[in-house]
């Protein structure tokens, strides 16, 4: 499977990635791992994600939710998990 996520920084920002497993991906996140953005913004929380078959689906949905405003991001992590 093919993973995209957000994860909520400790200073409230988000950042959105694609990977194709997803606990090693938060972990490295929280390791100081990830991509340059959470690095200083640590730890991260997963706060959604969605499986696809792909990793051209996966990386789709990734542009995708990055060209949301931050209010809309919200709204979508709020409506999955309800």
């Amino acid at each position: 499977m093919n993973y995209t996520y957000i994860v909520e920084c400790a200073d409230g920002s988000l950042y959105c990635g694609w990977t194709n497993n997803l606990e090693k991906r938060i972990a490295d996140h929280n390791a100081g791992k990830g991509a340059k953005y959470t690095k200083p913004r640590l730890p991260v929380v997963l706060v959604y994600s969605e499986a696809f078959a792909t990793k051209e689906e996966a990386m789709s949905r990734e542009w995708h939710i990055k060209q949301l405003s931050r209010s809309k991001k919200l709204d979508l992590i709020k409506n999955i998990s309800k």
